[in-house]
């Protein structure tokens, strides 16, 4: 029972709750339909007021509009009346001109009809003049035909007395016509070719005193214009001291100081009793600059030691490398030659410390270089082209130490590399004729090169053979495995060979030392005697942190 009235109570709450939301429903609605109908009027209104107000202005602009119509009417009226005033005008104007053209034409063509008339009056005077002419030309032709009858009557006559004379001649002598021609040309071709022969003697002899006499000249003119000093580098320099005690200090204990500074730069010193001086004694002059340059400073420094040593070494290799710039920027300023590459400015430089017989090579490129200017100047040659030959005719003695091959075939090699000029090339191949010279830039240069060598003292073959043997004496310890560096000291009494302490062991030094003398013995003329000095050097270098 309970349960019952608790389910219709439940059900009169539903139905009393979906009645109450279908009233409230009712009211909502009835309440925006009054809202809608009256929002209807108010917009109803204001529309009636917008369109009143508009109406009123359509009015207005069409009132506008027919005032405007009409100025338009009354300005296109007036520019009408304009026109026709502008049109007339303009044909009364057009008739003025056209009746001026007319007159103009009218009298341009009276002027060319009596142009024409003259000029119809000169032609037929020049006609009757060539008809003259024509006439005077048929009696002269006339004339000319009968004479030419006679001279061909006359030739006739000439040929049949010269058929007879030939026929006297050939009884005469014996001979046919073509026999005797035959004869009279051989005679006029041995006396020809003799007269000729003369003349080629005689022009040979006389060109050859000429051209002698103008080669003295302009030997002798070059020589007078180019006066360079000769320069002659000994094979030892001299380094002054402060004082004697500075002897034992670069000696050092044991000799290491002395020795480092010996095995860094490939330069015997020389101790001796000479006061406050040490002699560096090196063929290379490169070598024997680097090891005075590193003295001098290490004297002047006052520390002295291997560690020190090392430093003014790698320092001083930089001073000459700087210095061997500027050497051949010096010789190119020198001879004037420009767009050399800096690859060959380099190399000329190194040949500041080259000599050849006692030659410095430098200054010998130098002044081959001025005289071959001058002599292209005198026989009308290319002068900047001859100098640049002039100059670089030498540059492979600066490599002939480093490159397999004569100092001419290096110098071309190199200057192909760097894209040298053809000819220049060609003078460098051909100034010791090992091509035949084919230009006169390859000429003159040859001829520059004779003559700076040429000069008094200015070449001495036993100092270039004693370079040459000890060039020969590290190029045999070069060939090694094995070998790091070597250097001929001692004048070429000794040779001292640093090798690489991981290719060549305490046990393999012996049979180097013995292979190399046994080369040396095999290969080298050399008196005395030579000391193959190998040393093997192990270090081990780290750093504290």
């Amino acid at each position: 029972m309970h349960n019952m009235e608790e389910i219709i109570i439940i059900i009169l709450l539903a139905v009393l709750l979906v009645a109450a939301v279908a009233a409230i429903f009712i009211v909502r609605r009835m309440t925006a339909e009054q809202a809608f109908q009256k929002g209807i009027e108010h917009r109803k209104q204001e529309a009636e007021a917008v369109l009143g107000s508009a109406e009123q202005e359509a009015r207005e602009k069409i009132a506008e509009a027919e005032r405007r119509i009409k100025d338009a009417q009354r300005m296109l009226e007036d520019a009408s009346k304009k026109a026709e005033t502008k049109k007339k005008e303009a044909l009364v104007e057009a008739k003025d001109e056209i009746h001026k053209l007319r007159s103009d034409a009218e009298k341009e063509i009276r002027d060319r009809r009596s142009e024409v008339t003259k000029q119809e009056r000169r032609i037929h005077q020049k006609e009757e003049t060539l008809d003259k002419k024509l006439d005077a030309l048929e009696q002269k032709e006339e004339a000319l035909q009968e004479k030419l009858k006679a001279a061909d009557e006359l030739k006739e006559e000439a040929e049949s007395l010269k058929k007879v004379q030939f026929e006297t001649l050939e009884r005469i002598s014996e001979l046919t016509r073509e026999q005797a021609k035959e004869y009279i040309l051989q005679t006029l071709e041995e006396e020809l070719v003799h007269e000729k022969a003369m003349k080629i003697v005689a022009f040979e002899q006389q060109i050859k005193e000429d051209s002698e006499e103008k080669a003295r000249s302009y030997i002798s003119l070059a020589i007078a214009k180019c006066a360079a000093d000769q320069v002659s580098e000994a094979a030892v320099s001299v380094v002054a001291l402060p004082n004697d005690e500075m002897k034992g200090r670069i000696i050092g204990r044991e000799g290491r100081n002395i020795r480092t500074l010996e095995t860094l730069t490939g330069v015997d010193l020389i101790i001796d009793d000479t006061p406050e001086a040490i002699t560096l004694s090196c063929f290379d002059q490169v070598r024997r600059e680097i090891a005075r340059i590193a003295l001098e400073r290490l004297i002047a420094d006052g520390r002295i030691h291997p560690t020190r040593i090392e430093e003014m070494v790698e320092k001083a290799k930089r001073e000459v490398e700087h210095k061997i710039k500027q050497e051949g920027e010096r010789a190119i300023l020198e001879t004037n030659v420009h767009g050399v590459n800096p690859e060959l400015i380099k190399l000329l430089g190194r040949l500041r410390f080259r000599t050849s017989y006692r030659q410095n090579v430098l200054t010998h490129s130098i002044e081959v270089a001025q005289l071959s200017g001058v002599l292209a100047a005198e026989l009308g040659v290319d002068v900047n082209l001859a100098k640049r030959a002039g100059l670089l005719h030498d540059i492979g003695k600066a490599l002939t130490s480093e490159v397999e091959g004569s100092h001419v075939q290096i110098g071309v090699d190199v200057c192909r590399k760097c894209r040298e000029n053809a000819e220049v090339i060609h003078a460098i191949e051909a100034h010791h004729n090992d091509v035949e010279p084919r230009t006169a830039i390859a000429c003159i240069v040859q001829a520059a090169d004779a003559i700076s060598a040429a000069r008094p003292a200015a070449r001495s073959e036993n100092y270039e053979s004693y370079i040459k043997r000890l060039e020969k004496l590290e190029e045999i310890c070069k060939s090694y495995k094995g070998v790091e560096k070597c250097y001929a000291v001692q004048a070429g009494r000794e040779i001292r060979v640093m090798v690489q302490p991981e290719v060549i062991n305490d046990e393999k030094m012996v049979l180097v030392a013995r292979q190399i003398a046994q080369q040396i013995e095999d290969e080298m003329d050399y008196p005395g005697q030579i000391k193959v000095n190998l040393i093997r050097e192990s270090r081990q270098v780290d750093y504290a942190k």
